[in-house]
């Protein structure tokens, strides 16, 4: 009954198999010839030219020539240069738009310039990138992709993976993490991702410790800008897929210790702020107290645990150095709390209160600046021996300017100040028991009763500290506003005296004469002067305190 060809198929199923083929072949130009009536009509309702009837027509005609060129038995050069040929319509049309919108388009360019550069003029280059970074919802964006990505492949892993007696979704987290930091954009994609946990993590202590600090708000920003260094300083993309996996869990680790110093940078203002205004609602002490306590306890906890599970690298050195630096830094402000609240509940005068403060703080500086110089040694030692690169070099060099040059600086710039008032204070003479006896009168600085005091060139009395806090904002007295530190110029006047001729004596003598006259004035308003600096007495103490 069946016929045959050469006594192999049928030639019924030889015939079924070609009908499918023509109706594959034939849904396949059906699609085609769909989607470039799609295209053609997009582009011909968002091009900016001219819409005349012709020239639409044209539009949807050269999108659609290639396939229709292609079902006709043409040579192979013809149907090869028809796509080419058929792109012609639609790039006069755009380059017409781009010619006839030109002066527009320069007028445009040149307003955004003007704009960026009164702005970077005003607020800095950092601050534009930021405004307009919001402004464009790039971190939405972001955020968007690397999601709709995560899912995506979530949705493939489940789909060919779930049945199977192997499946595990540990394994499932860590294919997910891998895959979202293969590539520059998804790294960007995750950074978005965890400068949103991230904000949200100091929105948290910041509802903890009841505070609404504007300027620690840019916990995520500053928080995705490190971990994508990071990523960019450790080439996370270009790594194998376990390396990049470990990789990728110490960069993370490093920016938890990283939040860690943000966090002591919102509790720190507190403190002071709570010892110094003498706030008497414990619940807000207790809070930031609590929070000293996680500072100092998880960052113990974490040391204990990486020292005991990894071996000495010096990526476990960095995580070292950032947990002990916070544990430092948490029990400096402790300290310096502490001080501060002895300080205002107690009855007398307290001299040395200063020197422990600027000891204490000295000590937490320095520690600091030390383990800055460790951290750029060590790397250094990543730099040459593990993995160098441009972006390691430029971050090192960054770090040696801003962490260790500029800290040194400015460290010994507070030194020497504080050198300085000190040997202006040793310069004057002491007030004995008598002079305060018969003064009977509260330091005009601090209004506390003096148990001794400095006595100026203008015969004023002050606490030696006090009157050394005073020095580091300006050299004149308080009351009368005459300098105080006058030894250099009297041994110059004294010096100069015998060189000089007797009537220009003379005249120095009767200055000396008017001088003397003014200071008596001003001592006799003394007391009025110290009247009406009781007003300000809130005043006086916050710049103590200060």
């Amino acid at each position: 009954m069946y016929e045959t060809l050469d006594n192999r198929l049928p030639i019924s199923d030889i015939c079924r198999r070609d009908i499918r083929i023509v109706l594959v072949k034939c849904l396949l130009i059906i699609q085609n010839y769909i989607l470039q009536c799609l295209l053609a009509s997009v582009f011909c309702y968002i091009h900016l030219a001219p819409r005349h009837p012709v020239i639409q027509k044209l539009l949807v005609l050269s999108f659609m020539s290639p396939s229709i060129l292609g079902i006709h038995p043409l040579p192979v050069q013809y149907l090869y240069h028809a796509p080419v040929c058929a792109t012609l319509i639609p790039l006069a049309v755009c380059k017409f738009v781009i010619w006839y919108n030109g002066v527009s388009m320069l007028r445009t360019i040149y307003m955004g310039y003007r704009h960026a550069r009164n702005f970077i003029i005003n607020y800095g280059l950092s601050a534009l990138a930021e405004t307009e970074w919001m402004r464009l919802n790039v971190p939405r964006v972001l955020r968007t992709f690397w999601t709709l990505r995560v899912g995506e492949q979530v949705i493939q892993i489940l789909g060919n993976h779930y049945g199977e007696e192997t499946f595990n979704y540990y394994v499932m987290i860590k294919t997910l993490l891998v895959n979202g930091c293969e590539t520059l954009t998804a790294v960007l994609g995750m950074t978005s991702i965890i400068s949103f946990i991230c904000h949200y993590i100091g929105c948290f202590f910041q509802w903890v410790l009841l505070t609404e600090d504007e300027d620690e708000k840019s916990i995520g920003t500053v928080s995705a800008i490190l971990f994508y260094i990071l990523a960019l300083q450790t080439g996370l993309t270009s790594l194998d897929r376990e390396k990049r996996l470990v990789r990728l869990y110490r960069n993370f680790c490093l920016l938890f210790t990283a939040i860690l110093h943000f966090v002591h940078n919102i509790v720190n203002p507190l403190l002071m702020s709570l010892s110094a205004s003498h706030n008497p609602a414990l619940h807000r002490h207790l809070r930031a107290l609590t929070v000293c306590a996680f500072l100092i306890f998880f960052p113990v906890s974490l040391l204990v645990f990486l020292w005991s599970h990894f071996t000495v690298s010096t990526w476990l050195l960095a995580v070292s150095v950032f947990s002990i630096e916070v544990i430092v830094k948490v029990l400096v402000s402790l300290a310096i709390y502490s001080l501060f609240l002895i300080d205002a509940y107690r009855s007398a005068f307290w001299e040395q209160f200063d020197d422990c403060v600027y000891i204490i703080r000295s000590f937490g500086n320095t520690v600091e600046f030390a383990f800055g110089i460790i951290l750029f040694f060590n790397g250094f030692w990543i730099l040459i021996f593990e993995s160098g690169g441009t972006i390691r070099a430029v971050m090192m060099c960054i770090h040696a300017y801003f962490n260790i040059w500029c800290e040194a600086k400015a460290g010994w710039s507070v030194f020497m100040k504080r050198r300085t008032a000190v040997n202006k204070i040793n310069s004057l003479p002491e007030a004995n028991a008598e002079q305060l006896e018969q003064l009977d009168d509260v330091c005009a600085i601090c209004y506390q009763e003096m148990q001794s005091a400095k006595i100026t060139q203008c015969n004023h009395y002050f606490h030696g500290v006090c009157l050394r806090k005073w020095l580091y904002v300006q050299d004149r007295c308080p009351l009368c506003h005459d300098i105080l530190y006058k030894v250099e110029n009297m041994q110059n006047r004294d010096n100069s005296s015998g060189t000089l001729a007797p009537g220009v004596v003379d005249e120095n003598e009767r200055n000396n004469i008017e001088d003397g006259a003014i200071v008596q004035i001003r001592q006799n308003s003394n007391v009025q002067s110290r009247a009406e600096s009781e007003q300000s007495n809130t005043a006086g103490r916050e710049f103590q305190s200060r």
